[in-house]
């Protein structure tokens, strides 16, 4: 039996793991996975408490996301994979990495950010804020910011409802502890990656907490952090976009991860 429940798609290598963000599910990697399991072995998971996949009180913290993903690499006998994380899954993807470095040869971050720099006590007052107001008040205008004006409702509804019906216990906890994470460990996990790293970046957070969408040369604190950590790392910048380019401007996406997998091939 597999840690996460998985779609497993494709041959060729490295395999490419997709894990995605905060309150989603594997169904958000749908056109890569489209687009790239004619050339190379996919596979997209739903972490605990997501999807498919149960959760229980161990994943109310990143830590335990980062080594289900490790251990899947173990279990699916994968030898060498590009991890692609979404948003949370930018942090659980370098955990794994941090945990099972031999079976990863890059990481792809899509649309990242950091909820706290170091020794940062801020995630205290989203635990507050949740504990007062309840998960649902709390995430429901959050999801809604990470569109841009005038986004398609079908392509909105869908996912801020299933951001809303996450099961309380695991989310309303899981979330302040991304601001936790970032605060501890970003600086720490990010500093023992060793592999090739691209850094997909189409929004940055405004000093209120709101995303606004990137501009070409645009830099922000989170891909400063990126680079100063990970000498060398690839910054990738879409314009006009909200915060899920893989669904929304999938082909773009799709080209940036096609030039990383062949630079990482040559």
């Amino acid at each position: 039996m597999t840690v996460l429940d998985h779609t497993r798609e494709g041959r060729g290598r490295p395999t490419i793991v997709f894990v995605h963000g905060f309150g989603c599910a594997r169904s958000d990697w749908s056109r890569q996975v489209a687009h790239f399991r004619d050339r190379f072995e996919t596979v997209a998971v739903d972490l605990g408490g997501h999807g498919t996949t149960p959760g229980s009180d161990a994943h109310q913290i990143i830590d335990t996301h980062g080594r289900d993903v490790a251990a899947l690499l173990g279990e699916l006998a994968i030898e060498r994979a590009v991890l692609v994380g979404h948003s949370m899954g930018c942090r659980i993807v370098t955990h794994a990495m941090s945990e099972a470095p031999n079976r990863v040869a890059g990481l792809i971050l899509v649309d990242g950010s950091r909820l706290g720099a170091a020794g940062s006590t801020g995630y205290l007052d989203r635990q507050k804020r949740v504990a007062e107001i309840g998960y649902r008040a709390f995430i429901e205008p959050m999801f809604r910011q990470m569109f841009r004006p005038g986004a398609d409702p079908a392509v909105v509804e869908p996912i801020v409802s299933r951001a809303v019906a996450m099961p309380e216990k695991i989310a309303g906890a899981l979330f302040p502890n991304i601001g936790k994470w970032d605060s501890e460990r970003f600086d720490e996990i990010f500093a023992k990656v060793r592999v090739p790293l691209m850094a997909i970046q189409t929004t940055y957070m405004t000093p209120a907490g709101q995303r606004e969408s990137m501009q070409s040369g645009q830099g922000s604190a989170y891909l400063d952090d990126v680079q100063r950590l990970v000498p060398g790392a690839r910054i990738e910048i879409i314009e006009k976009a909200g915060h899920f380019p893989q669904i929304e401007q999938p082909g773009e996406i799709n080209a940036l991860i096609d030039d990383f997998m062949a630079k990482l091939k040559a």
